[in-house]
């Protein structure tokens, strides 16, 4: 584990209770409000997902900081929040806030929008054809359920995950992405949901996302989130990805929620046979967020990639758990998570791989850096491996401090100004996974957000154009 200069102690908001009764007898009441509002003509089987999805809820409760997957992460200030279902009476998102959610880049693909986790079509310019659905999950579940049926909350309720629970109980709308077998998309799919809370109190959205690629497919998939500055709410938001046999695909998940808001996000893989999936995780917004990442292999062969990028100031606390499962032989993984925080803020990293029996010839590496750029600033860092087979190559590295001293002194001995040098080496640091994304426009905006953001913009901006 590592910390920064501010130690263990946690304030008492944070100690305090997170799973009181109560608040789940709250949460319960507003489903069965919520159940009676539904159309009468909803298949049973989405009734009997919403019904089960509360009762793992009710059952497993808020967790405390004495439940081990969230005893670096208070969610009291989540508890303690009355919030109203975001839809009706909400407010509207304008195209022009909602192209800085893509940094004001225009989007070579297609995308669809989200307001208040309900689909815009107005707002939407998507365009499929050839087998390929990218279409509202309210329209898929009225019209066709049966394309959604068989894959829907197959992997993303379980112990320890009472906010999918959640997202299962209130599920509504979102975004179903189909590409059939042997198809490539050459322009990238961009879901964008944006919160604009209209009402006084604080708004909650249940945003659920379905992508199935099918055999010896390939596309790039990206999901943004950010809402009204300023605005306080809850994006509670859960992704499915099924990879059929041969399957490619680049995912990206850009958050950048109000500061005021609070974003938990879980993101479930399941990879066939000699798949490639590559996961590029950015979180920038939200007063209080958390990205859950859960990968299997369920076929030989796969290949996965995942790389990540936090950024924290002022108070904020940014949580990232991944856990990549090797349930078969002759798989790899690559992780590359980095974290910069500032004032008072808090990261968290905790990433599990594990190596089932039988798994050989497993290949895995998973690293953590951390910048600590203020003394009150601090990074939980646990990396962790569980090898159950003997024929493995696996490894793994965390690593948390401040700037490289040799580095500063190299800059500066060339006429440097110690402010530019630091800012240059921050940017560097967040650059090395920045760089890595693969939709140009989606990594030339966030070059450009990131030496905005940076100490020193204007400096680092001259020194790299």
């Amino acid at each position: 584990m590592a910390r920064g200069a501010r130690g263990v102690e946690m304030s008492a908001a944070a100690q305090a209770p997170a799973g009181r009764a109560e608040e789940v007898v709250r949460w319960r009441e507003e489903y069965e409000s919520y159940s009676t509002s539904l159309p009468a003509t909803e298949p049973e089987w989405l009734r009997a997902l919403r019904a089960a999805g509360i009762g793992a809820f009710e059952e497993i409760g808020f967790p405390t900081l004495k439940h081990e997957d969230w005893r670096h992460t208070s969610v009291a200030p989540i508890v303690r929040t009355r919030f109203a279902r975001a839809g009706a009476g909400a407010g509207a998102a304008d195209p022009a806030v909602l192209d800085a959610l893509t940094f004001g880049r225009a989007f070579q693909g297609h995308q669809l929008v989200f307001v208040n986790g309900r689909h815009a079509p107005d707002l939407s310019s998507a365009s499929m054809a050839d087998g390929v659905h990218l279409r509202s999950l309210r329209e898929v579940l009225d019209r066709q359920p049966q394309l959604v049926e068989p894959y829907l909350d197959r992997q993303a309720v379980g112990p320890g995950r009472p906010f999918s629970a959640l997202n299962s109980a209130f599920l509504d709308d979102g975004a179903f992405v189909f590409v059939p077998a042997g198809k490539v998309l050459a322009d990238p799919i961009h879901l964008v949901f944006f919160s604009a809370p209209g009402a006084a109190e604080p708004t909650v959205s249940h945003p659920r996302v379905l992508v199935r690629i099918g055999r010896n497919s390939q596309a790039a998939v990206v999901e943004s989130y950010g809402g009204a500055v300023g605005a306080r709410y809850l994006t509670n938001q859960v992704t499915e990805v099924v990879l059929e046999d041969g399957a490619v695909l680049d995912h990206y998940r850009m958050q950048r929620e109000s500061l005021n808001a609070f974003h938990v996000g879980a993101l479930c893989v399941s990879q066939g046979r000699a798949t490639r999936f590559a996961s590029h995780t950015v979180s920038l917004g939200a007063a209080l967020s958390r990205v859950d990442i859960r990968q299997v292999f369920a076929g030989e062969g796969g290949e996965c990639t995942l790389n990540g990028l936090f950024l924290g100031e002022d108070s904020q606390h940014t949580d990232t758990h991944t856990w990549v499962d090797h349930a078969q032989p002759h798989c790899s993984t690559r992780e590359l998570y980095k974290g910069i925080v500032d004032d008072r803020a808090r990261g968290v990293f905790v990433g599990k791989i594990l190596v089932r029996p039988g798994a050989q010839k497993t290949d895995a590496i998973q690293t953590n850096k951390n910048l600590i750029l203020s003394r009150e600033a601090l990074v939980d860092s646990l990396p962790q491996l569980e090898i159950l087979a003997d024929d493995v190559k696996c490894k793994h590295g965390s690593t948390t401090g401040q700037l490289d001293p040799l580095a500063l002194f190299y800059l500066r001995s060339r006429g440097i100004g110690e402010d530019t040098a630091r800012a240059l080496l921050t940017y560097a640091f967040a650059s090395d996974v920045v760089q890595r994304i693969g939709v140009e426009a989606l990594r030339a905006g966030l070059t450009e957000y990131l030496q905005r953001r940076l100490p020193a913009a204007v400096d680092i901006q001259e020194a790299v154009v």
